[in-house]
C-alpha cells in the first residue's frame, strides 16, 4: 500500500474535460482553425506552444508566442463563461478520497490548471481532502515536464517508491514517469492505447477505487 497519492485534476477528480475542450475548439475557431475532441485530449494538460506545437504544424499553421497568449486568454474566458458552472467531481470521486483520508494516506492535486480555474471549478469540500495542491502557476515548467510531481514530493516529504500518480492523458503520464513514479492511466477521455508509459491502465473509477483502497497492491501490465 503506498502512502503518498497523487491525483491530476481534470478527467480524474473532476468530469471536465469535454468543457475544456470544447473551450479551446471555440476559442482555436476564433483563429480559423478547427480542432476535434481527441486531438485536444492528447495534448490535455501540456496545450502550450511548446509542448503543443505539433498540434498546429500538423495543419500547416505556424503559431506565434503572441497568438497562443491570446488564444490561451480566450480558451480561459469561453470556459469560465460557458462551462465552468457545468463542472462537477467524478461520483465516485467523494468516496474515494474519504476512504484514503480515513486510511491515513497523503494526497496531493497536481494539475496544469492555474488557481484562477482551480476556484471556479473546485468545491471547497473537495479540494479540503489534499494536503498538497500544486496548480500550473506554481511551478516554472508545467506537465510533461517532471517539476509538478517533483514538487509534489518536496512538500509531502515523500519517497518515490513509496507514491502513486493517477492520469488520463499522455502528457500527465509522461510528466509522472519522468519523475520516476508509479502511474496509473484511467481512460475517461482516451483509449487505452495512447495511455501506453501507464504502468497500469484502469477503465473506471470503480476499478480504480478497487486499486487504491484497502491496501490492495499495484501490479504493473
Amino acid at each position: 500500500m503506498r502512502e503518498f497519492l497523487f491525483f491530476d485534476l481534470d478527467g480524474v477528480i473532476l468530469n471536465s474535460m469535454p468543457y475544456h475542450a470544447q473551450a479551446w475548439i471555440l476559442a482555436f475557431r476564433e483563429f480559423g482553425l478547427e480542432f476535434n475532441e481527441e486531438e485536444i485530449y492528447l495534448h490535455e494538460g501540456a496545450i502550450e506552444l511548446e509542448s503543443a506545437l505539433n498540434l498546429f504544424t500538423a495543419k500547416g499553421f505556424y503559431p506565434t508566442v503572441e497568438f497562443f497568449k491570446q488564444a490561451f486568454e480566450l480558451q480561459k474566458k469561453i470556459f469560465k463563461e460557458k462551462f465552468a458552472n457545468k463542472v462537477r467531481p467524478f461520483p465516485e470521486i467523494p468516496e474515494i478520497l474519504e476512504e484514503l483520508r480515513k486510511e491515513r494516506r497523503k494526497l496531493a492535486l497536481v494539475t496544469s490548471s492555474s488557481e484562477e480555474i482551480l476556484q471556479e471549478v473546485l468545491s471547497e469540500k473537495i479540494r479540503a481532502y489534499f494536503h498538497v495542491v500544486i496548480t500550473g502557476d506554481r511551478v516554472s515548467k508545467r506537465k510533461p515536464h517532471p517539476e509538478p510531481y517533483l514538487k509534489a514530493i518536496e512538500l509531502l516529504r515523500a519517497s518515490k517508491d513509496n507514491a502513486l500518480v493517477v492520469e488520463n492523458s499522455p502528457a500527465g503520464i509522461l510528466s509522472a514517469k519522468r519523475a520516476e513514479l508509479y502511474c496509473i492511466g484511467i481512460t475517461t477521455t482516451l483509449e487505452p492505447k495512447h495511455l501506453n508509459l501507464a504502468d497500469l491502465i484502469v477503465k473506471n473509477h470503480q476499478e480504480l477505487k478497487k486499486h487504491l483502497l484497502n491496501g490492495q497492491r499495484e501490479q504493473r501490465i
